[in-house]
């Protein structure tokens, strides 16, 4: 036996050393330490007249510190008695042979499965109620020293403190890699329920503001026989003007995408490599700018109009769409491909009969997700549409509006009338985007499930 086997063997049992848990003598002292200090400073305060916030809050934690230090060296055991005698003969006897067999079953990918996480017990939640009751004192001492007023500060004081906490208890009681897969698995669960939370907030926000104006009249009516100061009204002329623009600009869009995108992964011939990059530049084109394009080449010389809205949407939605669609291609499996060019299929033909068809839903899914890119933009339409208060059926002739650039022009009237308006339209327009992205969802899945039962 070489000299580092028995180090392994000291390592490998020490890693597979049972975890300790939580019991009376662990909990006893803690309830000890903080009925201590609570009795401290509750002396401190109203019996000695000690007013001084900081100066209680330190002598509170020193209590609280020495009351579980004092308990941790009462419990300590004492050190067990060595017999050297005994020792000394079991090293010298030499220990027994042992047979060693061979496994039953071979390893296998099969067999080799991951362990599964083991379920969550009370200890846990005894753990991470103890850490943050420590974050929060953290908290609140640093907000008493330094004289913190903000609320966010203290949140980000006591969420630190927190994790450290967390991370020495969980250390105690298991091993640093189960502290730190715990602290991060603290930190993921942590951000996931953050953003959902700001999202749920954001619509709930809208829903709460938009609801009470939201009636059939704000369908069949428009702004055009109603002032700031009146009663009812509508954003019919807001409706027609962005089913008409969006409409417009997916009829163009949609072809000239897909085309594009079968051409660069499909054919993937010389221009492939600047198409793609120009494709990826767009991605990232700030939408004002496309309004200033389409306002120069087209509304100076004809005016503003729905059409020249559409191509700002249009300019917009074509690197989405691309690449969404070059995306959805690559998962048509080659196996269909080989096995249409081996009975002689031409490339056009192989094409449109068997990799159109097998990704048409996700194609589908690409248009819906460029669609619910534009529908939302402002800044193009101030250059382009210009905005009207009245209904405007024909998309080339004079002003249109939309639902974001009614918004936008609401919201910034003082008046109470004009801002219920505007979030009610901005709660039916929040309604068509979830209603494109649940249709994405929705036409995705059924992709997914055609490709893989064609794979």
């Amino acid at each position: 036996m070489s000299k580092t086997e028995p180090t392994l063997a000291k390592r490998s049992s020490r890693a597979a050393a049972p975890e300790r848990t939580l019991d009376t003598r662990d909990v006893l002292p803690a309830i000890a330490a903080v009925t201590g200090a609570i009795c401290v400073a509750t002396l401190s305060w109203a019996t000695l007249g000690w007013h001084s916030v900081p100066g209680v809050t330190i002598v509170t934690l020193a209590v609280f510190v020495a009351i579980l230090t004092a308990a941790e060296f009462v419990r300590e055991e004492p050190p067990p008695t060595v017999d050297v005698a005994a020792v000394e003969r079991e090293e010298l006897t030499p220990p027994p042979l042992t047979v060693v067999r061979e496994p039953e079953e071979a390893w296998s990918p099969e067999t080799d499965r991951p362990r599964r996480r083991r379920a969550f017990r009370g200890v846990d939640l005894a753990e991470g109620l103890v850490a943050a009751l420590s974050g929060l004192a953290v908290a609140e001492l640093v907000r008493v020293v330094i004289r913190m007023q903000s609320l966010v500060g203290f949140a980000i004081w006591w969420y630190a403190a927190f994790l450290v906490a967390y991370f020495l208890l969980v250390r105690d009681r298991s091993n640093v890699e189960a502290a730190v897969d715990r602290v991060i698995t603290v930190l993921v669960w942590s951000v996931g329920l953050l953003v959902t939370s700001v999202l749920v907030w954001m619509v709930a926000f809208v829903v709460a503001k938009g609801l009470p104006r939201l009636s059939w009249h704000f369908f069949t009516e428009d702004l055009s026989t109603v002032g700031p100061l009146t009663p009812g009204g509508g954003g019919k002329h807001a409706l027609i003007g962005t089913l008409e623009q969006v409409g417009i600009a997916t009829i163009m869009v949609v072809p000239i995408a897909i085309l594009t995108a079968v051409y660069l992964h499909e054919i993937n011939g010389r221009l492939a490599r600047p198409i793609r990059f120009i494709t990826d530049a767009l991605s990232g084109l700030p939408s004002i700018v496309a309004g200033l394009l389409i306002f120069t080449v087209v509304v100076q010389g004809h005016g503003f109009s729905g059409f020249a809205a559409a191509l700002a949407l249009g300019v917009l939605m074509l690197p989405t769409v691309t690449r969404a669609s070059e995306e959805i291609l690559r998962t048509v499996p080659d196996t269909l491909r080989e096995g249409s060019l081996a009975l002689g299929a031409p490339r056009w033909r192989l094409v449109r009969s068997v990799v159109l068809p097998t990704a048409v839903a996700g194609l589908v899914t690409a248009a819906i997700l460029g669609i619910a890119r534009a529908i939302g933009e402002t800044a193009p339409m101030l250059l382009t549409a210009f905005g009207s208060d009245t209904t405007n059926t024909s998309p080339t002739n004079g002003p249109q509006s939309d639902l974001p650039l009614m918004v936008w022009k609401l919201i910034r009237e003082p008046v109470d009338a004009q801002q219920q308006r505007a979030w009610t339209g901005a709660l039916v327009l929040v309604m068509f985007v979830f209603l494109l992205f649940v249709a994405a969802r929705y036409i995705a899945g059924r992709n997914e499930r055609r490709l893989r039962r064609a794979s």
